[in-house]
């Protein structure tokens, strides 16, 4: 089924779907460029890590935290100009996903696919769908995600089918999620389908459409309020108005692969700060000095000064390859070739494996220089390292070593799949 053959199947319209939820319509800010946008997001931070150690303790799931992000009108940053939206730099929505991940980084993540899925709807959307999609994110419709599945040959297949409807127009989706970050707070379920020719798709579903079900059963040891379970399709009815090409995104050059892995690379950035800034705080404050280390302060240790000075040198590199990767990403939505598309993707893959390792590293070395008082389960310090641990799992960073030095060595495109 090409994309042209969905739009033809049927004349059901875009603004014939059902409310996509039941809830009254939110009170959204217009955001208008990207300094408003940094701004709001370090705003919207102080609140957010005020509870975030209790909400990850007693896995309290932050409905009332997304409703202030949606309304703070963060979430339709993306949207271009010419819709209505900031149209904010790659780098800028990177600096908005560091600065909320260090805050919580569970809510860091949730709106990662709805960003994935408005930038989608950018490349491949039909302008009825822009226009249709593009307002309902800008009056705080959520996205989120139904893609990956369990029990596949690799976590890139899909088994789900979208077949013709046999007693109506649009089509029909039968089959079972995981890992589908953002589902249970969306109000639209953009969900990963092959068609009848074989070809991989994507049906925006409204979230309480009859036949879909989500289950809170995502039992990660982090991220654990992302709401990362599984979204099961039986019989859900779709118009072909809202199926939109997937697999043609990646046919051809186009920014959907880096963009994507750049939303990883800040989150990641963003644990890696929040880690940083507790190892620093916890020092200063909490931490006793080593007996032979002949200093009345924890803080004057030169072996823990020495090692915080190594931290920082790694958190400032990953802070720059992910602005420089933000610029790369940015020139190839411009002007989307083979080349610059490589190009940024490389330049993602790099920022990518800095993120990982100093997400990785600070939540580690705070309890190696913190102390035994940073392990107490009120502090709660451990959700940094789990965090970090469970979303660096995303992509298997040993790949992206190997597609750096294949490009610089070899000259040898990495491939465009999304997951480098």
């Amino acid at each position: 089924m090409t994309q042209t053959a969905a739009a033809q199947a049927t004349h059901t319209t875009l603004d014939s779907l059902p409310p996509p939820s039941n809830t009254p319509p939110r009170l959204v800010a217009r955001i208008r460029d990207d300094a408003e946008a940094i701004a709001a997001a370090r705003k919207l931070a102080e609140d957010f890590s005020r509870e975030a150690a209790l909400r990850d303790r007693e896995r309290k799931l932050p409905w009332d935290e997304l409703e202030r992000y949606v309304r703070s009108g963060l979430w339709g940053i993306t949207v271009p100009k010419e819709y209505g939206g900031a149209g904010v730099s790659y780098g800028t929505l990177a600096e908005v996903i560091a600065t909320i991940s260090a805050a919580d980084g569970s809510i860091g993540q949730i709106p990662q696919n709805h960003f994935y899925a408005v930038e989608l709807i950018r490349v491949n959307g039909s302008e009825s769908q822009k226009r249709f999609f593009f307002d309902r994110v800008l009056q705080g419709d959520r996205f989120g995600n139904a893609l990956a599945e369990l029990g596949t040959k690799t976590s890139h297949d899909r088994k789900t089918r979208l077949t013709r409807n046999e007693h109506g127009p649009g089509y029909r989706i039968n089959g079972r999620k995981f890992y589908a970050t953002g589902a249970l707070y969306a109000d639209w379920v953009p969900t990963s389908v092959i068609d009848e020719e074989g070809v991989q798709q994507l049906a925006i579903v409204p979230r309480h459409a009859p036949g879909l079900t989500i289950i809170d059963d995502w039992s990660g040891f982090g991220q654990r309020t992302t709401g990362s379970g599984s979204a099961v399709f039986e019989n859900v009815h779709v118009p072909a108005d809202a199926v939109i090409g997937f697999a043609t995104a990646f046919s051809r050059p186009t920014q959907i692969g880096p963009m994507a892995q750049f939303q990883h690379a800040a989150i990641d950035l963003g644990i890696a700060r929040a880690a940083y800034a507790d190892l620093l705080q916890f020092v200063r404050t909490r931490s006793r000095p080593w007996v032979d280390s002949g200093v009345e302060r924890a803080g004057d240790d030169p072996l823990t000064i020495r090692e915080v000075g190594d931290l920082t040198i790694q958190l400032h590199a990953a802070e720059a390859l992910v602005r420089r990767a933000g610029r790369k990403v940015d020139a190839a939505a411009a002007a989307p070739t083979e080349d610059s598309i490589a190009e940024a993707s490389i330049a993602v893959a790099e920022a990518r494996v800095l993120t990982t390792e100093v997400s990785l590293a600070a939540g580690s070395k705070l309890f190696e220089l913190a102390g035994s008082q940073s392990t107490l389960s009120e502090h709660n310090l451990d959700r940094h390292w789990r965090n970090a641990r469970t979303h660096t799992l995303h992509d298997p960073v040993r790949w992206k070593y190997h597609a750096i030095g294949n490009y610089v060595l070899n000259g040898k495109k990495p491939p465009r799949h999304g997951a480098i």
